[in-house]
């Protein structure tokens, strides 16, 4: 299909046909389509000035970083552009940390990281992924990343070493199959992180800014981490706005001229990220989710012992496991767009499971 225009959670292609898109640009789409607030704040910026170079202030990156943080709970704000800048900017900012700040030699640092994670497709991204289709052929790849069973706390302090900068992870895995971890697991990842003396680093890229109908995924286990990676929805569905937040004693190692960005935190991305920032801080689309996201649930496991495993996920983020025998994801993604709705299977290779 060719999609031609769209407003709200509808799309029309050449043909005139109307979908429901389900999809919601992997989260970039939180809001829907044009929604008219953030159209508006794009537009009127559009007439002011879209870019400068981050060697000068703007008037509005000030504002954008102060009401990014307020709204998450966290000290300081890092903009980028797309999520893979976000993560490789956590990656890097950890790896200093470690040796500024926790005093692991240089060139020493480790990550952990889980299995059927995704990050992004940068080549130090791929290079922990344990999808072979993601990494065939591009190697050789950036050492210094341990994977580990996602959901598997005995696995994670196993792993862990004086060495260990950080912990990154999805507080809800995506391209795995929209996993939610077992209870007490991302609380568990928290106290193994202050036990080792090493950061908790939380992609939300997908799982953050109401999706999950929270703020953000980890706010149901009552878990902060000490970075956050936000992207996707940040943008509004309007172009690529990115950020890392969190902790001043974190972020604040970075100094002038270890890291930049040519359009991080320009000014057409600020006016649409204060937009997007204004939206959830008033509650109504964390809201929605919860209550959309309840009735999506409900229905959807009735279909279970009837061609459907299980269903997965939190809020308006759902992944429904196809029973073995039935068709594959990407049949059941045809026949639902022959009926005017618009979803996309996720590849055997992607699925895990998690932990009993």
């Amino acid at each position: 299909m060719v999609i031609t225009s769209a407003e709200g959670a509808w799309v029309t292609d050449v043909t005139g046909r109307r979908y429901l898109d389900l999809l919601a640009g992997y989260s970039a789409l939180n809001f829907g389509h044009r929604h008219p607030a953030l159209v508006a704040a794009a537009v009127d910026q559009l007439g002011r000035v879209t870019l400068t170079s981050r060697a000068f202030h703007h008037d509005l990156l000030g504002a954008f970083c102060r009401e990014l943080a307020q709204l998450t709970g966290t000290e300081m704000v890092l903009p980028m552009n797309t999520g893979a800048e976000a993560v490789e900017s956590a990656i890097k900012t950890a790896r200093l940390w470690a040796h500024r700040v926790k005093g692991v030699p240089e060139g020493t640092a480790e990550i952990v990281v889980a299995e059927g994670n995704f990050h992004g497709r940068t080549t130090t991204i791929v290079s922990f992924s344990t999808d072979e289709v993601a990494r065939a052929g591009f190697g050789p790849f950036t050492p210094g990343f341990i994977v580990v069973p996602y959901g598997d706390l005995d696995a994670l302090r196993a792993a862990m070493t004086s060495r260990t900068a950080a912990v990154l992870l999805e507080p809800v895995q995506g391209e795995a199959g929209v996993l939610v971890p077992p209870p007490g697991y991302l609380a568990g990842v928290r106290a193994a992180c202050d036990d080792a003396g090493a950061l908790m680093i939380a992609d939300e890229i997908q799982s953050g800014l109401a999706r999950t109908g929270e703020l953000l995924a980890l706010d149901h286990d009552d878990v902060r981490a000490d970075l956050y990676t936000l992207g996707k929805a940040l943008g509004g569905g309007i172009l690529p706005v990115s950020a890392v937040v969190g902790r001043h004693a974190v972020l604040g190692v970075l100094r002038p001229g270890e890291h930049g960005s040519t359009f991080g935190g320009n000014p057409l991305a600020c006016a649409v990220g204060r937009a997007v920032i204004a939206l959830l801080a008033s509650g109504e689309f964390q809201s929605r989710s919860r209550e959309l996201g309840a009735y999506l649930h409900t229905r959807l496991r009735t279909l279970v012992e009837h061609g459907v495993a299980q269903v997965t996920g939190r809020g308006l983020w759902a992944g429904v496991h196809i029973a073995p025998g039935g068709p594959t994801g990407r049949m059941a993604a045809e026949a639902l767009m022959a009926r005017g709705v618009l979803c996309k299977e996720n590849m055997p290779r992607h699925c895990a499971s998690l932990p009993r």
